[in-house]
């Protein structure tokens, strides 16, 4: 019959060995969160630029709109020229 002892440095690699692989998966986890964070912040930033964009659209329309009731779209001093 053959004793078996637990061989410390066998138990202590496979420990390593688990941490490391632990580590790496938290690392991959903390990665794709910020990559995600990222990617949302971007899009955030594409919203709002393109709200604006919209925004200064409509403004400059509605003012070459006031302008064409107002006078036919010529100002007064374009008008004298």
């Amino acid at each position: 019959m053959r004793l078996v002892f637990n061989r410390p440095s066998r138990t202590k690699g496979v420990e390593e060995g688990r941490e490391r692989k632990e580590e790496r998966e938290r690392e991959r986890k903390r990665e794709r969160k910020e990559r995600e964070e990222s990617e949302r912040e971007r899009r955030e930033r594409e919203r709002e630029r393109e709200k604006r964009e919209r925004e200064r659209e409509e403004s400059e329309r509605e003012k070459r709109e006031r302008a064409r009731r107002e006078g036919g779209g010529i100002s007064e001093k374009t008008r004298e020229l």
